[in-house]
C-alpha cells in the first residue's frame, strides 16, 4: 500500500474515530435525559448548516455542517428567576443576556409539559444526564486504550538479550569495536548470551525490560544473581555490574549532554509485541487525564506558545494543544509510518491510530468537566452547588431554595465561547503553518 493511500486511511479513521466520540458523548447525555423523562428536541453531530436530519417521535436526528462537536437540546435547561418571572427586573447587560437564556428555555416548555422540563428534576438526575456524557468519553478511552495495548499491544523493549556488548565503553567514546585496551563487559564475562531471556534478577522475577534496565543501573558493583532461559532451560549465572558514567535521558529518550554514574551490565534488549495487563490500563489512562488536566490548567500560556510558533520562529511544542486539523495530519503520518517489528504492520497501525482516538477521548473528558458553561461541567458545578446549598438551607431550618440559577452564568458561557472559537482557529492556523509531526 502507497505512502499517500497509508495518510488517507489514517485521516479518515480519524475523522469517523471523532465523529463516532463525539455521537456517544451526546448518547451519554440522551438516553438518561429520555429514561427521566426530559422532552429532548434535538439531537445533533456538528454544529452550524443542518446537512442531515429525521425525525423519530419527539426528537429531530441529525448532522451538521461544522464537525466541532454536538449537543441535545433539552426543554427548560434554566429556570424562572429568583421571583419566579422570566423577565429582567435589571436592565444591566448582564441581567438580559441571564433573562434572554430564561426566556428562550421557558418558550420551549409547552403547557401541560412544565413536568418534563430539564430543571424541574432532582438534582441527582440532573447530574447524572450532564455526566453521561463525559462518563461515556472515559469509557471509550478505557475500552480503546486495552484494546491497543492489552489485545494488540505495542512494539517494545524485551528482556530477551539481542546482544552482549565484549567491552565497556565511555560514555563519550564514539568508538563502535572494542580493543584489548577496553576493559571486558561484566554481561559477557558472566556468560551472557544473545537470544537469554531474563526472567530472575537478584531474587526476584522480571517482569519487563524497564524494570531489569533499573535493577541493574541501582546494583553497580554489586555480585547479583539471575537466571536466563536458554534454550528452554533455566540456566543460574552470577554478574557484577560495574559502575560506569552513562547519559541521562529526557522524558522522550533524548541526550541531555549530562552523565551520571550507574551499574552496567553490557546487555541490549529485543523488540517484540508488548501486552499491559488489563488491572494496568486504568493507571494507563489516569496517566494521561493527568497529562490532558495539567494542558488545560496552563492553557493560557499554552496557546501563546502556539501562537509564537505559529506567526514566529518559536518551535512548534509536540505536547502542547492540538486542533482537528492537527489530529488528522497526526493520523495519517502514524498511519503513513512504516512497521518497528516486519510483518506486524497491520496490528502495529491499528494499535496506534486506537491509541491516538483513546488520547482523544481522554482530551474531551476532561474538556467537558471544566467547571464552567458551557461546557458540561459548568451544568455539573452548578448541581452541586444546589446540593450543598439544599444541605445548608435544610441545616439552619429554612425553606428550599429551588434550583441554583445557572442562567446567571450565561454572560460566562458567552466569553469562554469566543475563546474557544479564537483558540480552534488558532490552533487551525497553526495545524496547517507549522504542524506537530512525530519526527520533532
Amino acid at each position: 500500500m502507497s505512502e499517500v493511500l497509508l495518510w488517507v486511511v489514517g485521516i479518515l479513521a480519524a475523522a469517523v474515530g471523532v465523529a463516532v466520540s463525539i455521537a456517544l458523548h451526546e448518547v451519554g447525555h440522551l438516553l438518561p435525559a429520555k429514561r427521566f423523562g426530559v422532552k429532548v428536541t434535538q439531537y445533533m453531530v456538528g454544529f452550524g448548516p443542518t446537512l442531515w436530519s429525521r425525525r423519530r417521535g419527539e426528537t429531530e436526528y441529525g448532522v451538521k455542517a461544522i464537525p466541532l462537536g454536538g449537543y441535545i437540546r433539552m426543554v427548560g435547561m434554566f429556570p424562572p428567576g429568583p421571583d419566579g418571572r422570566v423577565r429582567a427586573s435589571s436592565t444591566g447587560r448582564w441581567a438580559l443576556l441571564a433573562e434572554e437564556a430564561r426566556q428562550a428555555s421557558a418558550v420551549e416548555v409547552e403547557p401541560g409539559q412544565e413536568h418534563r422540563a430539564f430543571y424541574r428534576q432532582a438534582v441527582w438526575k440532573r447530574l447524572l444526564i450532564m455526566f453521561g456524557g463525559p462518563l461515556v468519553n472515559l469509557v471509550l478511552a478505557l475500552v480503546l486504550t486495552a484494546v491497543a495495548v492489552s489485545g494488540i499491544g505495542r512494539p517494545g523493549f524485551v528482556p530477551t538479550l539481542s546482544a552482549v556488548s565484549q567491552c565497556v565503553l565511555p560514555a563519550t567514546s564514539t568508538a563502535t569495536t572494542c580493543t584489548d585496551a577496553d576493559p571486558a563487559a561484566p554481561g559477557a564475562a558472566a556468560g551472557l548470551r544473545a537470544g537469554d531471556e531474563v526472567v530472575e534478577f537478584d531474587g526476584a522475577p522480571v517482569r519487563d525490560w524497564e524494570s531489569l534496565s533499573a535493577a541493574i543501573r541501582e546494583r553497580g558493583g554489586r555480585s547479583v544473581d539471575l537466571v536466563v532461559l536458554r534454550e528452554g532451560q533455566r540456566v543460574p549465572l552470577t554478574v557484577t555490574p560495574v559502575l560506569t558514567q552513562r547519559a541521562v535521558l529526557d522524558a522522550r529518550g533524548e541526550p541531555t549532554g549530562r552523565t551520571r554514574e550507574v551499574g552496567f551490565l553490557g546487555v541490549s534488549p529485543s523488540i517484540a509485541v508488548v501486552r499491559t495487563d488489563l488491572t494496568d490500563v486504568p493507571a494507563v489512562v489516569g496517566e494521561q487525564v493527568g497529562q490532558v488536566a495539567g494542558i488545560v490548567l496552563r492553557l493560557p500560556q499554552r496557546l501563546y506558545d502556539v501562537a509564537q510558533a505559529a506567526f514566529g520562529s518559536a518551535p512548534r511544542d509536540p505536547d502542547g494543544p492540538i486542533g482537528v486539523v492537527g489530529i488528522g495530519r497526526l493520523a495519517g503520518e502514524l498511519n503513513a509510518q512504516p512497521a518497528v517489528i516486519p510483518g506486524d504492520e497491520l496490528a502495529e497501525r491499528t494499535s496506534r491510530l486506537v491509541s491516538l482516538l483513546a488520547g482523544l477521548n481522554v482530551a474531551l473528558f476532561v474538556f467537558n468537566m471544566v467547571p464552567l458553561l458551557p461546557f458540561d461541567g459548568g451544568h455539573i458545578a452548578g448541581g452541586l452547588w444546589e446540593v450543598v446549598k439544599k444541605g445548608l438551607f435544610r441545616l439552619r431550618r429554612r425553606p428550599d431554595p429551588g434550583p441554583v440559577d445557572v442562567a446567571k452564568a450565561m454572560p460566562v458561557a458567552y466569553g469562554v465561547s469566543i475563546l474557544l472559537v479564537g483558540m480552534s482557529v488558532l490552533l487551525l492556523y497553526a495545524d496547517i503553518v507549522r504542524p506537530v509531526t512525530l519526527n520533532q
